[in-house]
């Protein structure tokens, strides 16, 4: 047993539900099911009863459960005296990142980063990738997100994203079976309406790099959900993140690539940022979290009306 378990079990019985105790710590809903199955066997006592609607607390969970409060008190009170010893009770970080990858994969790691260390503020800075380069290169930040690190850079990758094909319902390509697919070359003999995010590693630099051009780009927005209401209007189709598709996909159709293709979020820290040991413990606990990150920005990407196999080996 570790205090993950302690920590999961106290939260089931504050929220009396498995799965929200479970996303209040930092892992899956299946993940908390079987740590509590083992802290209940190494126990060898029930301290949960579980059903449909609720989770309760067994008489003897209560007294358990008072104790767990107890020890978790007792370590958070440990934890603060030598995070203080390490300079980590008070400080800063100035992170630097797309809207976009802050919006759908980042929130759920900073809250747990928070809740680890309520006296680190995290401010956020939005910018395009050339002035979170600039801004790393200059300091002006301790650590920013970089698009498709390359290795000698010594990311921190922390999220993969698959690129999908966005259509209106009206076109053509949305009659197409989501088994085939959408080549890139077929996308660039199409209307196309480009949504950069703000990022030079967008869709039109992804579909050049492969050999073909865009011979009808009507519109370049920087917003993505202007480019899927632009999308829904019949002005063209595009080729997005996944973790950007709307949660309501009416009037758009969302296919996948015949050959997948993906984008990778990694953190690199400035040379200010590498002295400091607030982002060293940033970084300690994005590795320990990260798998959790990942799955969260993966549950918010679902393709509909058919799920997409994803994760080709060597993609």
């Amino acid at each position: 047993m570790n205090l993950t378990h302690w920590r999961l079990l106290v939260a089931v019985a504050d929220a009396g539900c498995v799965s929200k105790a479970a996303g209040q710590v930092g892992i899956t809903q299946s993940g908390a099911s079987q740590a509590i199955s083992h802290l209940e066997d190494m126990l060898g006592v029930k301290v949960l009863l579980r059903d449909r609607r609720r989770t309760t607390v067994t008489a003897i969970g209560e007294q358990v459960i008072v104790q767990a409060r107890r020890m978790l008190i007792e370590w958070e009170s440990i934890k603060t005296l030598v995070d203080m010893s390490r300079g980590l009770h008070a400080g800063r970080i100035k992170l630097a990142t797309f809207p976009s990858v802050f919006a759908s994969i980042l929130p759920s790691f900073l809250q747990s980063f928070g809740q680890k260390y309520p006296c680190i503020n995290v401010v956020s800075l939005d910018g395009t990738d050339e002035e979170i380069e600039a801004w790393l290169a200059d300091g002006t930040v301790d650590v920013g997100v970089v698009m498709n690190p390359d290795v000698e850079r010594e990311a921190l990758v922390f999220g993969r994203d698959a690129w999908v094909v966005a259509v209106p319902t009206s076109h053509p390509l949305a009659r197409r079976s989501s088994r085939i697919g959408v080549s890139l070359e077929e996308l660039a003999s199409e209307p196309y309406v480009l949504a950069t995010g703000g990022c030079r590693s967008n869709s039109q630099w992804l579909i050049e790099e492969t050999g073909y051009a865009l011979s009808d780009l009507r519109i370049s927005v920087r917003d993505y959900s202007t480019a899927f209401e632009l999308i829904r209007e019949g002005m063209g189709v595009s080729l997005v993140p996944e973790s950007m598709l709307p949660a309501a996909r009416q009037g758009l159709r969302v296919l996948p690539l015949t050959k997948p293709r993906y984008r990778e979020f990694g953190l690199v820290c400035s040379e200010a940022g590498r002295l400091s040991p607030t982002v060293h413990a940033f970084f300690d606990q994005l590795r320990r979290t990260r798998g959790v990150v990942q799955l969260a920005a993966h549950r918010r990407a679902s393709l509909e009306p058919r799920r997409v196999a994803r994760r080709a080996p060597g993609a």
